[in-house]
């Protein structure tokens, strides 16, 4: 079952009132990207980041999506089988995923990933995805992924795929 939402927390799109210069998750590529990168990929149209926050400034935690192909070939026979046989099928990309470090370990990330699969399964609706994909920064975020069914890739271990057919289980 999805996590509950935090009584004073909420995500929202990222947006000019949001502190994102005091935001530090630990990993100095998600930090810069949250600093200098997002907001330009929001106007490029190149990815949408989302922000969990308490008080409508500071940032907790943040993610990113974007849309994304897989080639068909590089998905398990057991996924395969339950999809159309194009060369490459649409997916969502979960960019970025970052805590903050001060909001780590308190369970808003299980909030945070549910808050980006939910939006996930409801865009498939209305622009067609197979699956959400994300990129494990390392084996903690591997680990934490797994946790929620996301499987590797046989050909990138560090890239990890739910199926949006299993991400619709965990909402019914």
């Amino acid at each position: 079952m999805p996590a509950s939402p935090p009584p004073t927390f909420r995500v929202e799109l990222l947006g000019t009132q949001h502190d994102r210069g005091g935001f530090s998750c630990g990993v100095d590529a998600l930090d810069n990207y949250l600093r200098r990168q997002a907001a330009q990929d929001g106007r490029k149209h190149a990815s949408v980041t989302f922000v969990l926050t308490s008080d409508g400034r500071a940032i907790a935690g943040y993610y990113t999506l974007s849309q994304f192909s897989l080639r068909l070939s590089s998905l398990p026979d057991s996924v395969v089988r339950r999809l159309p046989k194009y060369p490459d099928i649409p997916a969502t990309l979960l960019g970025r995923f970052a805590m903050s470090v001060s909001f780590q370990g308190k369970g808003l990330g299980e909030f945070l990933l549910m808050d980006a699969l939910k939006r996930s399964l409801e865009a498939a609706k209305e622009i067609a995805s197979a699956a959400v994909v994300v990129d494990a920064k390392n084996d903690s975020a591997k680990s934490f992924y797994k946790r929620y069914g996301f499987a590797e890739l046989p050909e990138a271990s560090n890239r990890m795929f739910l199926p949006m057919a299993t991400t619709g289980q965990l909402f019914s």
